[in-house]
């Protein structure tokens, strides 16, 4: 009886020691799991191929029972921030979420599933897939703002204004022309230019680089993007020629980046919701274009690139862009917030740059605002940071201090320069410029 008692003691301690492993390496891989999660999720690892390496160093740190550890209620590490990769090579708008949180009820859509089926939304409309709500809420708001001339003018509704650009360049390019069109824009150039203008190889148009070095006595097209995109600079045409034709890229237009000096009076101008209003994932954008047979082509290069734009995404992005023009009598409006927002941070950026000597920012001058009546210079989405003395490659120099960037060259540009994004979330922004300061060598 007593050996019988001993063996059944020895069966439960054993069970309560292997039930205890088991709980520890559950507890275990779940606190790994949920480090490697936190580290894509709240660093944004994705889109670009240099971040790789980043990423396979951070889930090796993981493996090591690494950590990120607790943020303060402003969103800032408290501890171990120098090991954190902040990843700000894109331009993701995610500063404005929490203005959009506030909103609640006030821009929130819902479908019904009978609604929005049919391809049309307009079939007297040249663009017969824009939905007339959001014709109604662009020009209302380029009213509002004094940005943009829409009267007597075509509204072409895109997927993003990338795919209006292409639907431009197929617009403007002779479809039997014996040479490619030349397409250029002024050093530096938004990085995606090249790529998107010779993706599809279609023989209507090339990439022919910087429109200061171009001087071929042919017809080409120049893409002209105020407030630039990646040095923040109010820009003109460069080329001047005879054979010239003119795409105005205006996504950055809007006074919470740059004061309003006049409504742009443009043959082809392009704008965007994901830097207007910081709805990046809802995919729209519009061109506004004076030519209607130019209209009509770049909506035929929708048609059969996409057979439309989603309804879905316009009545979100009208519903935004509606809520924007009537909050303006509110105590603390979008744009208000906005450039409030972003005078902060660019404030804070310059007083993180002006403790080292190893970097510097562009500086701008001062113009009065037409639309907020304030005076005050560029506030671009993108700090144009040059890295100062012997570092060459300045996107490599900030990648060992665990600063993604996008380096000069993709924009055409030295590489002594990289676009930091200015739209990240606080926490990352905050980290920025501690960090900076803290860079010797």
């Amino acid at each position: 009886m007593a050996n019988v008692l001993f063996l059944t003691n020895v069966l439960v301690v054993s069970l309560a020691m292997n039930m205890g492993l088991i709980w520890k390496i559950s507890y275990d891989d779940e606190q790994t799991l949920t480090s490697k999660w936190s580290i894509h999720q709240n660093l944004h690892f994705h889109g670009y191929k240099n971040n790789i390496i980043q990423v396979e160093e951070e889930e090796a740190r993981v493996s090591k029972r690494a950590h990120i550890l607790p943020t303060t209620s402003s969103g800032a590490a408290t501890d171990g921030w120098e090991s954190l990769v902040i990843n700000l090579d894109h331009g993701d708008p995610t500063m404005y979420e929490d203005f959009w949180k506030q909103k609640g009820e006030e821009t929130t859509v819902v479908t019904s599933s009978w609604q929005h089926i049919s391809y049309f939304s307009d079939i007297k409309n040249v663009c017969w897939f824009l939905e007339p709500v959001l014709v109604s809420a662009i020009t209302r708001l380029h009213k509002v703002v004094g940005n943009a001339v829409t009267e007597g003018r075509n509204i072409v509704v895109g997927t993003g204004s990338s795919q209006l650009y292409q639907a431009a360049l197929y617009a403007l390019s002779p479809p039997n022309g014996s040479d490619p069109m030349n397409v250029v824009s002024a050093a530096p150039f938004y990085s995606s230019y090249p790529l998107m203008t010779d993706y599809l190889k279609s023989g209507l148009h090339k990439w022919a680089g910087d429109a200061y070095e171009f001087n071929k006595e042919q017809p080409y097209i120049e893409l002209v993007t105020s407030p630039n995109n990646p040095d923040g600079f109010t820009r003109q045409e460069v080329v001047k020629g005879d054979k010239g034709i003119l795409i105005h890229d205006l996504a950055y237009y809007w006074p919470q980046y740059t004061p309003i000096l006049s409504p742009a009076d443009y043959d082809i101008m392009l704008f965007t919701v994901s830097k207007s209003t910081g709805h990046a994932g809802s995919r729209i954008g519009w061109a506004v274009v004076k030519d209607r047979e130019i209209a009509k082509k770049m909506t035929t290069f929708i048609e059969i690139n996409t057979i439309g734009v989603s309804k879905d995404s316009q009545i979100r992005a009208a519903k935004i862009l509606q809520a924007v023009s009537e909050n303006q009598k509110e105590a603390e409006s979008f744009f208000d917030y906005s450039y409030k927002l972003m005078a902060e941070r660019w404030r804070k950026i310059r007083e993180a740059v002006n403790k080292t000597e190893l970097f510097s920012l562009p500086s701008f001058p001062a113009e009065t605002c037409s639309f907020s009546g304030r005076t005050f210079g560029q506030l671009p989405a993108f700090a144009w940071l040059k890295c100062e003395g012997e570092v060459d490659d300045c996107e490599g120099f900030l990648r060992r201090h665990k600063i993604l960037t996008r380096g000069g060259k993709h924009f055409g540009a030295s590489m002594k320069y990289v676009r930091i994004s200015m739209l990240s979330r606080e926490n990352e922004f905050k980290l920025l410029t501690d960090r900076l300061p803290a860079i010797i060598s």
